[in-house]
């Protein structure tokens, strides 16, 4: 089917829009925006900036997708912001490219980001996150997969977010949590498995039992990080538990240290 736009809206000649592409009124579209099939830009949203937008995404009224950078570093050129297929960014929504000119803000796939969400410069999102209304991404945060950010909760700079964790509403981060971990508080601390999510995503109750016990010996027992990891690898057979693998892995690589 053939692109809708509509006669109010402003689309830039050398903006590229694949098939069935909707533009409501008011909107404004970039000259670099590459806009996927099937998408869909509501009533006075925004994509401009060197964006690449997948397919089967919506922007609802008021967002502004690929704005600049907020970073005081930046020195010009044309950083960009690459997203993939199917999210939804909701009211007042803003992501920014990044801040050097050859690099990239990366957006996944299914991700769902409510009112008023911003997503900072250089960040790095994997799919399936839900990012809570008035929350927020410092720039180059890493998030992994199927990761739930509560209403309003703050992600200082260069914090990652491990695979099918959560951090709660009205939250302060400024470490890294580990995969399928819940944070919460201010400064946020990990404060249990996120059994809820673990449970939702089909884990089994004996992976699910093997995240609690690595939860217990890191956040319950009187070790430090270290001596943690060395008790998890002299206790558990970590080359066959996948879960523990991986959250070792997580562990060992934080440079913020851990919530």
């Amino acid at each position: 089917m053939p692109v809708n736009i509509h006669p109010q809206s402003i689309v830039e000649p050398s903006a590229q829009l694949g098939e069935n592409v909707e533009v409501g009124p008011f909107c404004f579209i970039g000259g670099q925006a590459i806009i996927g099939d099937n998408s869909r830009i509501l009533h006075h949203a925004s994509v401009e900036g060197k964006v690449t937008l997948g397919r089967e995404n919506i922007i609802f009224p008021y967002a502004l997708i690929g704005g600049l950078t907020h970073d005081l570093k930046y020195e010009g050129g044309q950083p960009g912001l690459t997203i993939g297929d199917g999210n939804v960014f909701r009211e007042y929504v803003t992501a920014h490219v990044a801040t050097k000119p050859d690099d990239f803000t990366t957006i996944g796939s299914n991700n769902v980001f409510l009112a008023y969400a911003h997503v900072a410069h250089d960040c790095q999102i994997g799919d399936h996150l839900v990012m809570s209304s008035h929350s927020a991404l410092g720039g180059h945060v890493e998030v992994g997969n199927h990761v739930n950010i509560g209403w309003g909760a703050g992600v200082h700079q260069f914090c990652r977010l491990g695979r099918h964790c959560m951090v709660s509403a009205c939250s302060k981060l400024v470490q890294d949590v580990p995969p399928f971990m819940l944070a919460d508080g201010s400064p946020a601390e990990v404060r249990s498995i996120n059994k809820v999510g673990l449970e939702r995503a089909d884990f089994n109750s004996s992976e699910i039992e093997l995240i609690r016990s690595a939860f217990k010996i890191f956040y319950r027992k009187d070790l430090n990080r270290s001596q943690a990891l060395k008790y998890l690898e002299e206790n558990f057979s970590i080359e066959k538990e996948p879960v523990l693998e991986e959250l070792l892995s997580f562990t060992k690589s934080s440079a913020r240290g851990m919530a």
